[in-house]
Parts: C-alpha cells; structure tokens; sequence
C-alpha cells in the first residue's frame, strides 16, 4: 500500500504557461506565450530522472498548463518519461492544436490517459467560461476521438454558483461519450477565478449528496477535486443505506481517502517551483536547485499537510480528518493559513480523532 507522506499518487507538472484559451477561473492565468523563466528542455528532463527516487510503486506524471500541446518539446519529454517507467497523462486545452492526429500521437508516444475540460452542457454554457468561442464543440469532438482511440478519458467540470444548475445536464451528456471518470472540481477563488463565485457551504453540502446518489449507477467514475469532505458525505450516506464497513471500504468514495493537497499530491509550476497543488501557491523548493524526493518527505509544509493533526479548527477535530481532511488550498485562500478549516465544509465534528478503521465501522 502507498503511503502518501512518503509518495505522492500523482504529480503534475504545469509544463508551460502559454495556452490559446481565456478561461474565467483559470489557476495559472495562463498566457498567449510562455513566461522567459519557463524550464528548459534540459531542466525538464533532469526534473523527470528525479521521479524514479520515490521508488515503487511511483507517482503518475500528470502533465498540464496553460496547454500542454504548445511546448515543443512535448513528445521528447513524454519519451523520456516513459523511459523512466512514469505514467503519464495529459491535460491538453480543447484548442485547434488538439484533432485526431494529435491524439493518435499522444497514443503512440504512450500516454496513458487524457483529461478534458466539460463546464457547460451547451456552447453558450461553456464558452462563456471558456472565453473562446467553439471550445465546445472541439472539447465534444476531442471526446469523441479519443474514446475511439480507447484512451482513457478523464472529465473535468467546475462546481461553482454560475455552473451549478447546469451540472445534471452535463451529467446526462456525458453519458454518450466512453469517458472513465467524471472529477468535478469545487471552485478554489484564486488567479481568474476570482472573478466566478463559489456555492456555500450549505450548497456544497446539497451537491455532494446529488453526486453520490449518481454515483451509484454512473456508466463512470464520479468524483470530487477541491471538495474532499464528499468522503464524509459518502461516508454518512452509505451509512444511512446501512452498508458495512467492508462494502464502505471497497466503494468508489474510498478511493480518494487520506489524498489531499501535499499528501498524495504534489505541484511542480512551469518555472520549476515545488507546491503542495496547483491550488495551494507555496513553494516549498524548486526543482532547478531542490531534489523532489526530499522536498515531498521532509519540506516543514509537506510535513504538516502529510499530518492531520497539525490542522486547526473544526478540521483538526473532526472524526473524519483522515479520510478527508479538508482542502488545503481552500483554507489558505480564505484564511493565509493552509492547516486552518475548510469554510466549505458545514460539519459539526462530535469526537477530537479517530481512524479510518474506527470511522467506517464505528
């Protein structure tokens, strides 16, 4: 079994800043070009051989933007990579650059799965947030390709006020593509994001429920990105349904148990800072002078994120802060403190701590 302060499960490596789209609640704020500072071809390779030092079983290498597809060095990195054993997917922007030929390419070079951005279940929905007209029917057609290609396919779509209603119809689109898992992402109010409003916390409460009754008989794979007390939601729901601790520890929901930003997640930026999440802006060292290795096992940050009890608040109290443990980029947003509660949470805790174990059969 992994454990997460020693590995992450998956590492993302924002490979550039530059991307053709304008998205309203873009993280990186991303740019026509690349920022000068941008790591080389070289750094990046050097960055990639350190991965293997995590040893078995290794992180996923998750590679994302701006757009991925705009660095020239794309295929050559990937290459290397794969060399190295990593898995790699890829997170390209729903532009042009992205047809059939591209994907067959990615295919050939070895990539083992795509990720694609769905936030709207209309064109006018998405390419409002988008900011680019037609991204809609790219991202649709980019679907499509890639499900006849078999490539694994992953779905991205912002949970905010502005989407919210819209979600139950981009659930039943969905349906018609061979997609594998479905991550609703809760909006994080940093970068263009801004400028987008987030549900509240009673909202959040209401759409996590929504999400796990779906669940159970989705065609894929639904889960949560920024928003880890759906476990508790999960958690509590099976409860209620009167499952046992074993069928709660073999259920989708568990899957994502005790991952959190800096603990099963790590963040390299396109200049190379080390941050717990692309969510969670703290540079903890810089792979151009840092070994990631020791950054991820023994940075202070990483260590108090790896350590629920260092949290404050409800989130160092509550019963469930181990499976779930709030999102860390959430707090820091709303608090500068990245161990403060999660405000999007509304749970009472009832006991000071406990174990899974304890919290699925108690």
């Amino acid at each position: 079994m992994r454990d997460y302060a020693q590995t992450p499960l998956n590492i993302y490596w924002e490979m550039t800043q530059a991307c053709g789209l304008a998205c309203r609640h873009c993280r990186a704020e991303a740019m026509p070009s690349a920022h000068p500072q941008e790591l080389t071809t070289e750094e990046g390779m050097a960055f990639l051989q350190q991965i293997p030092e995590f040893g078995t079983p290794m992180p996923q290498l998750i590679l994302t933007g701006g757009d991925p597809l705009l660095r020239r060095d794309l295929y050559e990195l990937i290459d290397e990579a794969r060399r190295l054993g990593i898995g790699v997917s890829i997170t390209p922007a729903a532009t042009g650059a992205l047809n059939r030929d591209v994907l067959r390419r990615l295919k050939d070079h070895g990539v083992e799965g795509v990720g694609l951005s769905l936030d709207g279940s209309s064109a006018a929905r998405h390419d409002a947030i988008r900011g680019i007209p037609g991204t809609f029917d790219r991202t649709l057609e980019a679907l499509l390709r890639a499900g006849d290609l078999e490539m694994p396919i992953q779905v991205n779509t912002l949970v905010s006020a502005e989407t919210a209603c819209d979600l139950p119809a981009i659930y039943e689109l969905l349906q018609g593509f061979k997609i594998a898992r479905w991550s609703l992402f809760f909006l994080i109010s940093v970068g263009r994001g801004k400028v987008l409003q987030p549900l509240s916390a009673e909202g959040a409460e209401a759409m996590m429920e929504w999400v796990y009754q779906i669940s159970k008989t989705a065609p894929f794979v639904v889960a949560t990105t920024e928003a880890p007390s759906y476990r508790r939601v999960a958690l509590q729901e099976m409860r209620a349904e009167g499952m046992g601790g074993e069928t709660m520890r073999k259920s989708k929901a568990a899957r994502g148990f005790g991952i959190r930003d800096g603990n099963g997640i790590m963040f390299v930026s396109n200049t190379g800072d080390i941050c717990p999440a692309g969510f969670l802006p703290l540079v903890a060292g810089n792979v151009r002078r840092d070994r990631i290795v020791d950054t991820y096992r023994n940075a202070p940050l990483f260590q108090a994120l790896h350590d629920p009890s260092t949290f404050k608040g409800r989130c160092g109290v509550c019963e469930y802060h181990t499976v779930c443990g709030g999102s860390r980029a959430r707090a820091f947003q709303a608090t500068g403190n990245p161990l403060a509660s999660d405000p999007l949470c509304q749970f009472v805790p009832r006991i000071a701590s406990v174990h899974f174990e304890t919290v699925v059969t108690g």
